[in-house]
């Protein structure tokens, strides 16, 4: 065995019997699927000194021998930049991002992004999937400010990205929209995929994934509304594109919508306020909430709100309730 790896060795029970055997394995180290299909795939696992495919069944008696090498880093430029951190431990953190800043870097965005910033902050990020990189949970849209919760380990990233999936945690955005709703609270469902004639854009197809938000209407001005809106899915753009296909679309959307804006904002009036879940080291539930940018408030103080005197009169709770989902 290269000595450059670490070792970890594993004996199958019998109560693993018939359990293939990249998901016992996740179970047993902690290790994504993914990324034990990805070891598997490189031989660098043996089953009783064999290689298997992940799909392969145990009986229950193998010595699992799997090689784990050193995380690849992250080809990314650490950058120094502010950060909003609203909390932070050994296993996750939450921050408010600000509008304007890209999340994770692709094509046109390879520096400037949060990841960037993230690195400076801390240099050493654990292996997630076998690259030495923050554990991005959830991304929020460039131009949407807000609450997100980064994971600092495999395990964490895994539970959390879990309780995102099954709908366990929940997230919350208040936003402004054209137009005066003609209910005052309700649900959206409806699919959304890759817009069929623009390729930037999302939109609302037969075939596209489900998506459902449920929105509740704060306040109604001439010509716009405050909304709450709290995600039940996490397609891209999701908000957006649900507001704009029942011809609400946020204030300020470049993209999904093309009014003039009468406030003066500096994008669009989208922000995501409160995030709760599960802790995923202790279970406890933990809430947090982040006040929206300047401009948004100075919006809605144009429009007769102020939300300095007037935060308590409304309910900026979740739409299903304060209580955790556990």
């Amino acid at each position: 065995m290269n000595e450059e790896f670490e070792i970890l060795v594993f004996q199958a029970n019998p109560e693993a019997k018939g359990e293939r055997l990249d998901k016992w394995l996740s179970s047993v180290s902690q290790l994504s699927r993914t990324h034990i299909q990805k070891l598997l795939e490189e031989d660098m696992i043996s089953c009783d000194d064999k290689q298997r495919a992940a799909s392969y069944k145990l009986k229950g008696t193998e010595t699992i021998v799997v090689q784990l090498p050193e995380p690849e880093i992250l080809d990314l430029i650490p950058e120094e930049m502010p950060l909003d951190i609203r909390y932070e431990d050994e296993h996750l953190m939450v921050l408010n991002k600000p509008r304007h800043l890209v999340v994770h870097p692709a094509v046109g965005n390879w520096t400037g992004t949060l990841v960037n910033g993230l690195l400076a902050h801390t240099p050493h990020w654990p292996g997630i999937n076998g690259v030495m990189r923050p554990g991005i949970v959830h991304r929020l849209d460039k131009d949407t400010s807000g609450l997100m919760v980064v994971a600092k380990t495999e395990p964490a990233q895994i539970r959390l990205s879990e309780q995102i999936r099954l709908r366990q945690a929940k997230r919350l955005y208040l936003t402004l929209t054209w137009g005066n709703w003609s209910d005052t609270k309700g649900a959206i469902d409806a699919p959304i995929g890759r817009h069929p004639k623009n390729r930037q854009k999302m939109a609302v197809v037969a075939n596209g994934k489900e998506a459902h938000s449920d929105f509740e209407v704060l306040l109604s001005f001439p010509h716009v509304d405050f909304l709450k809106v709290q995600l039940q899915s996490g397609r891209t753009h999701q908000i957006r594109v649900h507001m704009a296909y029942l011809n609400h679309p946020v204030v300020g959307d470049s993209l999904y919508g093309t009014r003039p804006i009468p406030m003066q904002l500096e994008g669009q009036a989208l922000h995501a306020y409160r995030l709760g879940f599960n802790h995923p080291a202790t279970g406890q539930w933990m809430e947090f909430t982040a006040d929206p940018p300047e401009d948004f408030l100075v919006a809605l103080d144009q429009l007769g709100y102020s939300w300095a005197k007037g935060e308590n009169t409304l309910d900026f709770h979740f739409i299903d309730g304060p209580d955790p989902v556990k």
